[in-house]
């Protein structure tokens, strides 16, 4: 009989273990054990995003929670972590929320949106806004819970082998470009979205499968090889002014957790975010060089065009928001954002977000 109840509450005990993964710690305590993935593999620089909450999150959480990560790729597809979070195989994946607008069209507007939010939108929105609810909503319906880890500066814009600086330049083109949004502005602009994965890229530019395409920021173009294969680099990105990225943590596992550590990971999430931002942006400096000095000509969209494609966004815009009560609240949580800060913002004018002076003092 003793036999008997040993072993059934050895096998209790093994399945409390794998279910919550823990593991023996100082005290007595448990060591809680995370795995956690990502839609970037190593090569795409988004990744330091993940790897910047990694790291945090094992330091300030050290002998509670410890999580291992694994790159894009290695425990299932890129595209599968949405769904492994949602349903818990894994407990944690780095993101991008547009690669998600297919399941819902709200998370078009979490990600970037054209014409939309920039950096420092976003940054303020998120944490002195109502935008971290707004995540947590949409991530909800999924079973989710969301921390923002990363904010980009603005998408570098269209990089090929031809010119683009007006509309007619993008007529007929075949476009790398990521978002429902960005696709239907191109089919307005008369050009082909081409859905293809960032590792794709490359090949695709150099064998002229497509004609022109977008990624992100240009350290991340530059170590996706763009320079190797493209003449020209055409500004701003309309696209995308930016793009955040962030980590979806499956809801049970993260509502199992004591209200410390749930807010240590915000913490955590929070010093992977400034991180990112800070270098992302100071590394425009190296690598937008980089690109000129390869011999990139750099083209840039006259005000007419960046007006058009205003108004053609609008009336995207308006029509999904009435067939999408959340893409409409946070889309509406946005654009208040934006017409409540304009004021400051115009007020702040030249000096919002650093500016070009006219002439700088001779240190020499």
């Amino acid at each position: 009989m003793k036999r008997k109840l040993f072993f059934t509450a050895l096998a209790v005990a093994l399945t409390f273990s794998v279910a919550f993964a823990t593991s023996p710690a100082i005290g007595g305590e448990k060591i809680l054990k995370w795995r956690m993935t990502s839609t970037w593999p190593p090569a795409i620089d988004l990744i330091r995003a993940d790897y910047a909450f990694v790291e945090a999150a094992n330091q300030i959480c050290k002998g509670r929670l410890e999580i291992k990560f694994f790159t894009g790729g290695t425990l299932m597809p890129s595209y599968e972590v949405f769904d492994a979070v949602s349903k818990g195989t894994v407990q944690a994946a780095g993101d991008w929320p547009n690669y998600w607008a297919g399941k819902d069209a709200v998370f078009d507007t979490l990600g970037s949106y054209p014409m939309g939010m920039t950096p420092m939108d976003y940054f303020v929105w998120i944490y002195g806004g109502e935008g971290q609810k707004i995540y947590e909503e949409a991530y909800g319906k999924f079973g989710m819970m969301y921390l923002v880890t990363g904010i980009t500066p603005m998408e570098c814009g269209l990089r090929g082998n031809k010119p683009i600086a007006s509309l007619e330049d993008i007529k007929g083109k075949k476009i790398r470009m990521s978002g429902q949004a960005q696709g239907k502005l191109l089919k307005d602009l008369g050009a082909a979205q081409v859905a293809i994965a960032g590792q794709e890229i490359y090949q695709a530019l150099q064998k002229g499968v497509i004609d022109a395409a977008e990624f992100c920021s240009p350290s991340c173009d530059w170590g996706m090889g763009f320079g190797e294969v493209t003449k020209y680099w055409t500004v701003p990105g309309w696209h995308q002014p930016s793009s955040v990225m962030g980590v979806m943590i499956n809801k049970k596992v993260w509502d199992s957790l004591d209200e410390d550590l749930q807010k240590d990971l915000r913490l955590a999430a929070k010093a992977a975010c400034v991180k990112f931002f800070a270098e992302q942006y100071y590394d425009t400096i190296e690598y937008t060089q980089k690109f000129i000095d390869k011999g990139i000509q750099i083209t840039r969209y006259d005000d007419a065009v960046m007006d058009k494609i205003q108004t053609l966004i609008n009336r995207h815009t308006e029509e999904t928001a009435k067939n999408n009560p959340l893409f409409k609240k946070s889309i509406k949580s946005q654009m208040k954002f934006k017409k409540d800060f304009a004021k400051w913002r115009s007020m702040e004018a030249p000096f919002s977000f650093g500016f070009n002076p006219k002439e700088y003092p001779n240190l020499d």
